[in-house]
């Protein structure tokens, strides 16, 4: 095997850590010897061993003199679990390739520092795009404090959620929406808006075998949602929060809501409604580092228009259905003109059956301008 080859098996391992390490970041490592792997691991979930500890743990024979390829920079610091420079010293490593380099500023360049201070030869930046890749949210989160939001919607090939009676059941076919089970699974939080919930009665959990269970959070600005809903009677089973804009120690539907196992939140408003930079602050402080919006078009152009979405997820099913008051993805009045418009990077594509879909990141300076 090549280099390139062990640090893409790193990446491999990393990946099946998706969903279970929030707020940590997904990390893989494979220790070579003498040109054979002798041991490989991955960080599995959050507050369990990282990545390096995980594969030294496997090693079949002495690491002494090994090279290990990790996607991330090792730790430094003692958090729920000790520093990774510590065991690779300690277990007699000689060379650490590393992927990413890791933005914590208490890491930041630390961990690599250690290991050369300690007569470990360092190599930085193998295969970086592909081990930047991974992690996306956990960059994001640990150099902002604020969720990693992704807007995610289906629409048919003109711009329609629904028809014009409201009915959205179903836009995307089938292998669509099972791979937005797999989506939900890898984000810390699923937000909808009390429309959402009001017109489509929802669930909004995650069905892929074997997944991680999102927190469920509804923007319910006056709380209208109903004790009846499906949100309300399923969240003794799936983790719940609502975010309103009221007063909720004296208010009768709250205390109903949180006697469900609801965890009520009141929030600063904005002209009445939840202020969503108030609310993406109130979940980076409660370590949720990712938050995947399936709500309408009312929340989707609120999301917008005050910057907090990073990624979107447009799925586009091969059906017309018009109507000047079919619902869109985005609506409210919209922006004035086209040099107002939220712009988005070069898009990958990928195709289920006859549904594509196109996921865009926001441009901001990490995108090139268009030619």
């Amino acid at each position: 095997m090549t280099p390139q080859e062990y640090m893409r098996r790193a990446i491999s391992l990393a990946e099946k850590g998706v969903g279970f390490t929030n707020p940590n970041p997904m990390v893989g490592a494979v220790i070579v010897k003498e040109g054979r792997i002798i041991g490989e691991g991955y960080h599995e979930k959050c507050g369990e061993l990282h990545a390096e500890r995980n594969a030294l743990a496997s090693v079949t024979e002495d690491p002494k003199g090994a090279t290990i390829y990790v996607t991330l920079e090792p730790c430094c610091h003692t958090g729920r679990t000790p520093p990774c420079t510590d065991a690779l010293i300690d277990a007699g490593i000689a060379e650490v390739v590393i992927g990413s380099r890791d933005p914590n500023p208490r890491v930041a360049g630390k961990g690599a520092k250690i290991l050369r201070d300690h007569g470990i030869k360092v190599a930085e930046d193998f295969l970086k795009d592909e081990c930047d890749a991974l992690n996306p949210v956990f960059f994001h989160y640990i150099t902002t404090g604020f969720p990693y939001t992704v807007m995610k919607y289906a629409m048919t090939a003109d711009g329609k959620i629904a028809a014009y009676t409201g009915l959205s059941k179903w836009i995307s076919g089938e292998s669509a929406r099972q791979y937005v089970h797999q989506m939900r699974g890898r984000y810390a939080g699923i937000l909808a808006g009390i429309g959402t919930v009001l017109a489509d009665d929802p669930m909004l959990n995650c069905r892929a075998k074997g997944a991680h269970q999102p927190l469920r959070i509804i923007v319910d600005s006056s709380l209208q949602i109903p004790l009846t809903s499906k949100i309300v009677k399923t969240a003794n089973q799936y983790p719940t929060m609502i975010a309103c804009a009221v007063q909720v120690e004296s208010n009768a539907k709250a205390k109903a809501l949180a006697a469900q196992g609801i965890d009520v939140i009141s929030l600063p408003d904005q002209n009445g409604r939840v202020d969503l930079n108030a609310l993406m602050r109130f979940l980076g402080e409660k370590k949720i580092d990712s938050v995947l919006i399936e709500g309408g078009g009312t929340i989707n152009e609120a999301a917008l228009k005050v910057g907090i979405i990073n990624h979107v997820c447009t799925f586009i099913a091969p059906k017309l259905l018009g109507g000047k008051d079919a619902k869109t993805p985005v609506e409210g009045q919209g922006f004035a003109s086209p040099d107002e418009a939220v712009l988005l990077c070069t898009p990958t594509i990928k195709r289920f059956d006859d549904d594509i879909l196109l996921e865009y990141d926001i441009r901001r300076s990490s995108c090139l301008p268009e030619s």
